[in-house]
Formats: structure tokens, C-alpha cells, sequence
């Protein structure tokens, strides 16, 4: 599937708007409901987006888990009311919308029924930017016939450079990316290195790039402006009753600022105040979305600990629960430390849930490493994908005891997992979409579908 023409002429910028995504998954934990989103998606749809980023990242699973509702139905729905804008979703590679790496049949079944639903542009990334974790979903997403768009996750490390990423941009191209994203998910990425990365992948990769970036930092705006200088044809913006803080930048600054410029986005600010005025109201009048919202303020110690808007939410909502909040800081602070221990993974989901939920153990445990988690402990051994760095030794011999970690796809020697799932959902009459569901989160989907019936 091809970009809007008008992103590609050189004469305006698009942008992407992740109101019903991202923006709420990194404001309050992913918890907006179905409802709520189809009270502002029309207006929205009016606005004349370049997209608007709906669907995949943590809103399947928070739907089953927290929501009781069905993603799938959400899906259905949105694309009903969203008539004019494309529809956009973010898949984790081989981990889909999950935390793991999954069958290359679910991945088939997942992507193929996605798009069918009514995805037009599937941004896929890997955690660790190892192509290998991209190829089947890539593979599946060209072959539905929807628009891919290849991301790279963008990090600052020792042994992450400007080279590294245009190479891995490169791979992306050549296993069928339409376009390219630079995915900026905790907030780092500063203006001027969002320039030269943006006129390299522009002037080496060929492709249409578009930056996403968060406000955590307070850097993101001027990011933007420097990115779309430099060649970037559309940026990712949230309706800004839900921008700022560890969200995205709000749209309505970003169409002021490039209005009457050679980079006019070409929208009218007003078409957004409706939506934005509705959902003001919806998030007033839901004390839910009250007790989950993070502070607002800019964040300069994200520059250190690096971990993405969704994951701060969520770790505060968790800490909550535990009466723990007090501990925080100290997470924070430990994060740093074990990512750099485990070979600076970018914090991008899964690794900012492995590497995050390593420092809270080594924080309230008062040890650290006294417990392993099974993710950690995974990772190590290889079954994620290739470490972008030198695992710490003493840790390494530790999970190891005297084994190699595997140097296969992760994708490989899994079993396919669609006949067992399809044969689980049959006793409460369930169709292929919940199977997909079941392969994926077979408990929460159980939960999901015993409560239906």
C-alpha cells in the first residue's frame, strides 16, 4: 500500500495521530475504553490525518486482561467509523502483540486477519533490531497487501551509532519496507542527531521516513521540526488533551508551527477541537483514567534510564498495586545498570518489561540478582534474538551453567500453535479471532470468553 501522494511530493508533511494508541497506552496505561474512543474517532477521522495509529502495541492485551472487551471488536469497530484516514498498528515482529516470540503460523494467522479487519499500515519493529525477529511478519504483512512500514528502535548506548542504524534501515529496505519509521520511544533522540539520522536514511535508504518520539524529555518537538528539515515526510502527534508528559507532542503546535511553511501539513487546527474538547470531558468524568495518569511534567532523568512512555505508566500503576510507589526512584535508578549488564538492549518492549522488571526485583529484594527472571534468563540464553552488545559474564555463567546460547532465529523450532488453539476455543464456540487471541493470551482470553458465555 502506498503513502498519501501528499506525503510524498516534498511539499507537506503528514501526520500520524496515535490519540486512540500510544497516547493513552503512555498516559494511563493503556486503559482507555472502546467507548470512549469511538466518541472522538469520527471527529478525528475528519481532520485529515496522514494516519491515525489505532490498534496493536499493548491495547490487544490490556483489552482481555484489564477491559474484559474483545481487540478484535474494537478493530471492527474503528474501522467502521473511521471512514477517511488509514488505520495504523504497531507489531513487535515474531512477538506480534506480545511478549514472546510466537509460531510462524500465528504470525500468519495474526497479521493476515489484521489487515483483513482493516489495518492499512503495520509499523513492525524488534526490541533488539535483529532483522531475523521482522522477516516472517514482514513476509505475512507484504503478502496481505497492507503498507510496512519497517522501524528501527532508537537508542544511545556504546555500541549504538548513526552507521548502525542506516545499516539496519538497509536490511529493512530489503526485505520489503515501504517506508521507514525511526522509533523514538523513550524520548531521547535529540534534534540534531534526529537530523543527520533522518538526511542519511533519506539520502541512503531511499524510502519515505517518518520519526515517532515522545514528550518525556521535552526534547520531541524540536526533534520533529529538525527531522522534518532533514527529510522526514510525516511525524507522529496525539490530540493534545492527551500530548505531553510521556506522550507524544500535541498536534494542533506542530500544524501552527509548519503553517504557511514549505511544510505545511495542509490541516485546518480547528477540525481537531471538537475531538479534543469530547475527550477532555470523557477523561474528566472517568475516575479510572484519574487514578492511572502520570504526572505531565518534563522528565530530563529519561535521558539516563531511557525506559518508553507506556512502560513508565504501567511500572507506576504496578508499583501502586503493591504499595510500592515509594520504591520508584530507585527503580529508576537500577535500570541503567542492568541494561548495560544484559548488552544495552534498547528499552522497547519486551526488553523494557525484561529489563524493568530485573531492576524492581533487584531494588524491593534488596539483593540484586537474587532472583532471575525467566525472561532475563531467556534472553540470555539467545531465545529473544541477537544482544546488541557483551552480555555481562559473571550473569552469563550464572543462567548458562557451561551451555552456548542459541544462535537460531527465534522464530524457529517453535511449534505451530493455531491447531491447539483453534481445538481450545471450540467448547465455548468460538471463531478463528478468538484462536489467534488464544495462541496469543491463552488465559486472559479464557477469562474473556468464559465471562462471555
Amino acid at each position: 500500500m502506498p503513502l498519501p501522494p501528499r506525503t510524498l511530493n516534498g511539499a507537506r508533511v503528514g501526520i500520524t495521530d496515535t490519540t486512540l494508541r500510544d497516547a493513552h497506552q503512555s498516559l494511563f496505561a493503556t486503559r482507555m475504553r472502546t467507548e470512549h474512543m469511538l466518541a472522538v474517532a469520527a471527529y478525528l477521522d475528519r481532520v485529515g490525518f496522514y494516519s491515525m495509529e489505532v490498534w496493536g502495541g499493548a491495547t490487544f492485551d490490556t483489552c482481555l486482561r484489564y477491559l474484559k472487551e474483545d481487540p478484535w471488536e474494537r478493530l471492527r469497530q474503528l474501522r467502521a467509523t473511521i471512514v477517511n484516514t488509514p488505520l495504523q498498528m504497531l507489531l513487535r515482529g515474531q512477538n506480534l502483540v506480545g511478549y514472546k516470540p510466537y509460531a510462524d503460523d500465528v504470525v500468519d494467522a495474526f497479521v493476515h486477519r489484521m489487515v483483513d479487519t482493516g489495518i492499512d499500515i503495520v509499523r513492525v519493529f524488534d526490541a533488539l533490531n535483529d532483522v531475523r525477529n521482522i522477516e516472517r511478519a514482514a513476509e505475512s504483512v507484504k503478502h496481505a497487501g497492507a503498507h510496512l512500514q519497517g522501524a528501527i528502535c532508537y537508542t544511545t548506548s556504546p555500541v549504538h551509532t548513526i552507521d548502525g542504524f542506516v545499516a539496519y534501515a538497509k536490511q529493512l529496505r530489503d526485505i520489503g519496507a515501504d517506508s521507514i519509521c525511526v522509533k523514538d520511544m523513550a524520548g531521547i533522540l535529540a534534534p540534531r542527531a534526529a537530523e543527520e539520522l533522518v538526511a542519511r536514511l533519506v539520502s541512503e535508504v531511499r524510502l519515505p521516513v517518518q520519526v515517532h518520539s515522545h514528550y518525556t524529555s521535552g526534547m520531541a518537538s524540536m526533534t520533529y521540526l529538525k527531522a522534518i528539515e532533514a527529510g522526514a515526510t510525516a511525524v507522529d502527534c496525539a490530540t493534545s488533551t492527551v500530548a505531553l508528559g510521556s506522550s507524544q507532542p500535541p498536534s494542533e503546535s506542530l500544524i501552527v508551527a509548519l503553517a504557511g511553511t514549505e511544510y505545511d501539513t495542509g490541516i485546518d487546527v480547528r477540525r481537531i477541537r471538537p475531538a479534543s474538547s469530547i475527550l477532555k470531558q470523557i477523561i474528566d468524568n472517568t475516575p479510572e483514567y484519574h487514578n492511572l495518569i502520570g504526572p505531565l511534567q518534563v522528565s530530563a532523568e529519561v535521558l539516563t534510564y531511557q525506559i518508553p512512555g507506556g512502560m513508565i505508566s504501567n511500572l507506576r500503576a504496578q508499583l501502586k498495586e503493591m504499595h510500592a510507589e515509594n520504591r520508584l526512584d530507585e527503580i529508576l535508578s537500577e535500570v541503567p545498570r542492568v541494561r548495560e549488564e544484559l548488552g544495552w538492549p534498547p528499552l522497547v518492549t519486551p526488553m523494557s518489561q525484561i529489563v524493568g522488571t530485573q531492576a524492581a526485583f533487584n531494588v524491593i529484594l534488596n539483593e540484586r540478582y537474587k532472583n532471575i527472571s525467566n525472561e532475563v534468563s531467556n534472553y540470555i540464553r539467545g531465545n529473544y534474538g541477537r544482544p546488541a552488545g557483551t552480555i555481562d559474564p559473571k550473569l552469563a555463567a550464572r543462567v548458562l551453567n557451561g551451555e552456548q546460547p542459541v544462535t537460531r532465529r527465534p522464530g524457529d523450532g517453535l511449534e505451530p500453535g493455531m491447531p491447539s488453539a483453534r481445538k481450545a476455543v471450540e467448547r465455548f464456540g468460538g471463531d478463528e479471532f478468538d484462536a489467534i487471541s488464544w495462541a496469543l493470551f491463552p488465559k486472559e482470553t479464557e477469562s474473556y470468553l468464559a465471562g462471555k458465555a
